[in-house]
């Protein structure tokens, strides 16, 4: 069972996905009209009314799958090495010391990078020829605050997604800093939906993957991240509050293209779909932009 966001009928819904079928929630002032306003005013919990309440369910193919939160609130805060052997593989990859990161290294993706989980992913090949994967748990916050101690902080966590930060490679290297590769429109598939915390009660004990055109490229487990979720919300929380609908991912392991031998990168064509054990997949098309 999962929230997720739809269109249906050229309406963008949200509802919950259950044994195949999406039980729109109704535009009601106890069901706001999206996902992010019910995260907002803490209305988006009661899975049980929800089903019993929901007038429409169509089929999952009867429905464009969107992102689960379209256009989050703020830019999606992400985690930079923090899978052990991801360091490692990158570390060795530009000829640096090896040493696993003594602080989260932390930067953000642009909210207009979010699409769906199915959706096409354009390439310009006049602003990148390096664009490389990374699948990653990502975290939803439902209950904000500032100064959140770790030992409560999975207190505010609404739920668990799925996203494959797609990266530019050339731009990142070439800027020294991240937001600019990280932040291509369409760099950031999320979905398939938000799983809610309850039903993932260790998000350290998840396997996760990446398989291009059906090639296993990324095969890691959630227990191999060197900043876990309560110490990345608490950390983060110490300098900002933290507010309903923020989006953390929490890294990828190793097996990005940048870092083989020789380097690989993906082209129009190709098909990347990204997995977390218990949420579900992203299946993404690469396609010349047009």
């Amino acid at each position: 069972m999962q929230y997720v966001s739809v269109v249906h009928h050229q309406a963008t819904r949200w509802g919950l996905l259950h044994e195949g079928r999406v039980h729109l929630a109704a535009a009601t002032p106890d069901h706001p009209a999206t996902l992010l306003a019910a995260l907002q005013a803490h209305r988006a919990t009661d899975r049980a009314r929800i089903l019993a309440e929901a007038r429409e369910t169509p089929a999952l193919d009867e429905v464009e799958l969107l992102a689960p939160i379209p256009r989050p609130p703020r830019n999606i805060m992400c985690l930079g090495l923090n899978y052990a052997e991801h360091a490692r593989e990158s570390q060795q990859a530009k000829g640096q010391e090896l040493a696993l990161p003594e602080h989260p290294v932390v930067f953000t993706k642009a909210t207009s990078s979010v699409t769906g989980p199915v959706a096409d992913i354009p390439l310009d090949p006049e602003v990148t020829t390096q664009l490389d994967w990374e699948v990653e748990l990502a975290v939803v916050i439902g209950v904000g605050g500032r100064h959140i101690p770790e030992h409560r902080a999975l207190e505010h966590v609404f739920g668990y997604t799925v996203i494959n930060d797609l990266s530019a490679r050339d731009l990142q290297f070439r800027h020294k800093q991240f937001f600019l590769g990280k932040s291509l429109d369409g760099g950031c598939p999320m979905g398939p939906g938000i799983v809610p915390a309850d039903l993932i009660p260790d998000p350290h004990a998840l396997r996760l993957w990446c398989d291009v055109n059906g090639e296993r490229q990324q095969d890691g487990h959630t227990s191999d991240q060197v900043f876990r979720v309560a110490d990345t919300i608490a950390r983060l929380s110490a300098v900002m509050t933290l507010e309903p609908g923020d989006i953390i991912a929490t890294g990828t392991p190793s097996g990005v293209g940048f870092a083989q031998e020789p380097p690989r990168f993906l082209q129009p064509g190709d098909v990347v779909e990204c997995g977390v054990e218990g949420i579900g997949t992203l299946r993404n098309r690469i396609v010349p932009a047009t």
